[in-house]
This record gives structure tokens, C-alpha cells and sequence, in this order.
């Protein structure tokens, strides 16, 4: 009889690796986590990803295998209160301490070789400041804050930048600063005036646009519909315009607009309209819909990518991922960009604009200024020739930047060398991040 050694060989290390998605409001950054964290997994066979969000929505997204999702109680902004739990009464302090918990110790149990934290160094109310110290102190885990392209506009950038000692933070927390964007397009070292030794550290990394398909097509979901599959929308060989308002929050008047707008002869209309649209702009939608037959209204898109790419044309709101997709696509596009609370959309479709890869719409949204551009585009055959080559291969450099990272900077050399004085502490702890 064979016996069981009582000290069992130890398997192979395998790398892990955690995104910390903050989500306070829409999908926007829990979508740029996942398609991250889709990346690394297929770049690397021996790796396992734990991603952090505050979305419940995470859970619903294409995720990829060696994958698990510890979502956050959720944390919401109120007009008139600001931001506080979503779900639970009390204030903003309870829901942060309880996430602050939650984070430390999955982790602390985790030990992610790389922790890539999106936007907010520390995030919502500080509740990343725990685990940054652990993990600093412990060393052996390397800590990138990635950030989109366009903050806001640099005088709002500027200022809340300051505000949240960011410059200190990522001193001493982070070892790279990941810009998912090509400065050629839009430089936010230069826009913002960052120091020079948080330019020192920071990566270009293009934009996140390439390889957004996933692997599996798992259709839509509607609000107490039947699933569909992707390519039901779409009569084989129908042209088709398509409009996306991303999460759907503030796309109301996009949608509508779109939705009482002539189209071009010949094409179908296609609408997605974000599982977080107001329910009574969903069941005007709902009603318009029922009134023609050239018409589709959808509430949510596991996997937007090929319906993009098939598309005559795109309207969009000027969300991050929803003109990664559309410069992706090579499709001619109208940006109607959300001015408030933010002016990033404005500022990236402006940008873009100005050098010719799409059209932006400002002002009054109606049905009769989106239908003249569908018009438009549809009876032009011309290819745009913008006049800059955008980098738009980010989600295949991201995964030569994590292994370059956790073979260059998680080792055991690193533990306590970046362990914050008690003063700064002190400091970090009353920020306002949220």
C-alpha cells in the first residue's frame, strides 16, 4: 500500500493577478476591467484574475476562464445628498468600511503578484488604503493605477488631482501609472502638468480597441424578455444604423431622438439602450418600437463588439468603450457627447474630431439633426482618412506589461519599502476620493 507523504509537493507557482474596479455609477470601468482581465487570461495560460467591483453587473459580463468577481455593496450618488450605499440606509463612512473590509482580506488571502486599480488611486472614500498598506508592506505584490485617456478638462483634472494628493499616492503606492490611450491623440501628462517623476513611470499604453470581440457571443438581455442571439437583430443582408447610450443613466434624449428619427432608405434602426435607462424613457422606447417595423430597442449587450462592426453606421454617447469600439471598427460614427457632471466625453470627441476619425454632435439632440447624419453618411461611400495613425492595440500590450511587471517588481526584496510614515497616513486616511 502506497502512503501518503504528510508533506504533499508543492504545484507549480501560478501568477494572479487583481483589477479593483471602483463603479459608483454605470459600466463603463467594470466593462474596461473585464476586457483587461480577458487579455491577461489569454495571454497567459498559467494565470488567475480576481476582479474587484462595486458593479453586481460584473457578474453578467463575458468573463474569462481562471476568473472570479468578488463584487462590493454597491454605492450610489444621490442629486441631492451625494454618494452614499445604494442599497442600505446610513452614509457613505458604513458602505466604506464594510467594502474597505471586504477588499484587505480578499487580497491579503489572494496575494495578487500585480493589483491594477482603475481611475481612483485609493479608492471610493479611501477604501483601498488598507490593502495598498498590507500589500506595500508585505511586499512581493507590484501596483499599477490605470487610467483613461481624458480625465476631464485639464482645469477640473488639475484641480481634483491636487486635491486628492494624488502626486503622493502614487509615489508611494504605485510602481506604474497605465495610460489606456496614444498621447498623439490626447497627452494627459502634458494636459494635466503632471510631475516629472509620475511621467517617469508612466506607460502609453494605446488605446484598449483591438480584440474587444468575445470569445463567447451570448446575446441580449432585456427587461423580462426572451434572450436573443446576436445575429437575430439583423435580417440577413439588411443594412442596418445602430445607436448605443451606454449604460443608459443620462442617454434618455440620445435614445429618443434616435428612435423618432427618419432612417436612411433600406436600413434598419438598432437600439441598446443600458440596463440603467429610466424606466419611463424605456417604455416610451418600448411604445415607439411597437409603432414601426424598421425599429429594435434592446436593454443590454453582453458583447456589443459585432454588432458595432456591422453596423452602416454608429450613433454613440463619447463613453471610453464606446469609442474604443467604434475607431475599432473603422465605422462611420456621430459622437453625442454627456457635458455633465464630466466634460471627458466632450473633450475626447472633440479631439477626435478635430482629427478626422468621427463626427460630434453638440447642442440640441434631436430626432431631425441625427436623421440629416444618418442621411449623410449613408449616401457617402468616401472613406475618412483621419490624419493621425491611432494606437488602438492596448489590449495586447497590457499583458507584456503584467508579466514584465511581477517578474521585475513582486519579490520578496520589495517587502516594507514603500510603508507610508505614520503623518502621511494620517493625511491619506482623510482624503475624499469618492
Amino acid at each position: 500500500m502506497r502512503q501518503i507523504s504528510a508533506v504533499e509537493p508543492e504545484l507549480p507557482a501560478r501568477r494572479r493577478v487583481a483589477f479593483y474596479s471602483h463603479d459608483t455609477q454605470g459600466l463603463g470601468h467594470v466593462r474596461r476591467t473585464s476586457l483587461l482581465a480577458r487579455a491577461v487570461v489569454d495571454a497567459d495560460p498559467d494565470v488567475d484574475v480576481l476582479l474587484l467591483s462595486g458593479a453586481r453587473e460584473a457578474t453578467s459580463l463575458p468573463l474569462p476562464e481562471r476568473t472570479e468577481v468578488v463584487t462590493l455593496p454597491r454605492v450610489g450618488k444621490d442629486p441631492d445628498r451625494g454618494y452614499g450605499p445604494r442599497a442600505w440606509g446610513g452614509t457613505l463612512d458604513d458602505v466604506v468600511r464594510v467594502r474597505a473590509g471586504v477588499l484587505d482580506g480578499a487580497l491579503a488571502a489572494f496575494r495578487p503578484d500585480v493589483l491594477v486599480v482603475d481611475k481612483v488611486p485609493l479608492g471610493v472614500g479611501g477604501e483601498l488604503l488598507p490593502a495598498l498598506r498590507r500589500l506595500r508592506g508585505e511586499g512581493g505584490t507590484a501596483c499599477v493605477l490605470g487610467l483613461r485617456d481624458v480625465l476631464d478638462t485639464p482645469e477640473v483634472a488639475v484641480r481634483e488631482w491636487h486635491e486628492q494628493r494624488s502626486t503622493s499616492v502614487v509615489e508611494r503606492f504605485f510602481d506604474e501609472v497605465w495610460v489606456y490611450g496614444d498621447a498623439h491623440v490626447y497627452d494627459p501628462l502634458a494636459e494635466y502638468a503632471l510631475p516629472d517623476h509620475i511621467a517617469a513611470r508612466t506607460v502609453f499604453t494605446g488605446y484598449l480597441g483591438r480584440g474587444r470581440a468575445s470569445t463567447t457571443l451570448t446575446g441580449y438581455l432585456g427587461r423580462g424578455r426572451a434572450s436573443m442571439t446576436l445575429n437575430e437583430p439583423v435580417r440577413e443582408g439588411a443594412p442596418y444604423v445602430l445607436c448605443l447610450v451606454g449604460g443608459g443613466q443620462d442617454g434618455a434624449s440620445l435614445a429618443e431622438a434616435f428612435a423618432a428619427a427618419p432612417l436612411p432608405a433600406g436600413h434598419r434602426g438598432v437600439l441598446v439602450t443600458g440596463p440603467y435607462l429610466p424606466e419611463a424613457a424605456r417604455d416610451r422606447l418600448d411604445a415607439a418600437a411597437s409603432g414601426r417595423d424598421d425599429l429594435e430597442v434592446h436593454a443590454f449587450v453582453r458583447d456589443v463588439v459585432p454588432l458595432v462592426e456591422g453596423a452602416a453606421a454608429v450613433v454613440t454617447m463619447g463613453g471610453y468603450n464606446s469609442v474604443c469600439e467604434l475607431l475599432a471598427s473603422g465605422r462611420p460614427g456621430l459622437v453625442v457627447p454627456r457635458t455633465h457632471p464630466r466634460a471627458e466625453q466632450l473633450v475626447r470627441a472633440c479631439r477626435l474630431a478635430d482629427l478626422g476619425l468621427l463626427d460630434v454632435l453638440v447642442g440640441a439632440i434631436t430626432p431631425e439633426r441625427v436623421g440629416a447624419w444618418l442621411a449623410r453618411t449613408a449616401a457617402d461611400d468616401a472613406p475618412r482618412r483621419p490624419e493621425v495613425d491611432v494606437d488602438l492595440d492596448g489590449l495586447a500590450r497590457v499583458p507584456e506589461l503584467v508579466v514584465g511587471l511581477a517578474d521585475r517588481l513582486a519579490t520578496p526584496a520589495r517587502a516594507g519599502a514603500a510603508t507610508p510614515h505614520p503623518q502621511d497616513q494620517q493625511e491619506e486616511e482623510h482624503r475624499a476620493t469618492a
